[in-house]
């Protein structure tokens, strides 16, 4: 297989294997969950197609159990590790990709209520809080961590963004609830003159 055929998926079980060691599919899946998968998910089935794909291309090994319940395990050979330090070095002008529900929602925001989108917003505010604890825990956790300090750089990006979009939603909520004030504050007469 040329690394022409080898997909985002393909380098990201190829890099986890070579950093975590031999591991089978529910090993890569739990370590994805506390990872990767926080800013590039996709679905977990690939995780149990990918390393048999790349196991026949010769880029991972696999052993698999001869009893029990027969997993296998993968390990990175020699090719596969070369085929993933090529694609480290190749630099990228991909723009980032930013999949979000809710900002995609509040694009068509003007076919929705004002109730909806501020219950939108103050979800948001929540889900961002929340996002930020997890990854200030994963931060004070690791610190003292020096061979996951290479690790730790994303997750700086990771809550740079984070407290970017929080104070987008508190901004838009804020602004939402003085609006949602106002219109409180007016009139029936006020209202259907302006309409």
């Amino acid at each position: 297989m040329s690394t022409d055929r080898l997909s985002i998926t393909s380098y990201v079980v190829l890099g986890l294997i070579a950093m975590r060691g031999p591991s089978t599919s529910y090993d890569l899946k739990r370590a994805i969950n506390h990872s990767v998968g926080f800013f590039w998910p996709f679905p977990h089935a690939q995780l149990y197609s990918e390393p048999k794909r790349l196991s026949q291309a010769g880029l991972l090994d696999v052993r698999a159990e001869t009893t029990g319940r027969r997993r296998q395990t993968f390990s990175i050979t020699d090719k596969g590790m070369k085929a993933l330090r090529q694609w480290l070095a190749e630099p990228t002008a991909e723009q980032m990709q930013i999949r979000d529900i809710a900002e995609l929602k509040l694009f068509f925001a003007e076919l929705a209520t004002d109730e909806d989108v501020l219950a939108l917003a103050r979800e948001q505010e929540l889900q961002h809080r929340h996002r930020i604890e997890v990854y200030e825990s994963m931060q004070s956790r690791f610190a003292d961590r020096d061979d996951l300090a290479a690790r730790m750089v994303p997750l700086r990006l990771g809550l740079a963004m984070e407290h970017a979009a929080l104070q987008f939603w508190s901004d838009l909520t804020e602004e939402l609830e003085l609006r949602a004030g106002q219109d409180q504050g007016r009139t029936g007469t006020d209202r259907e003159i302006e309409a």
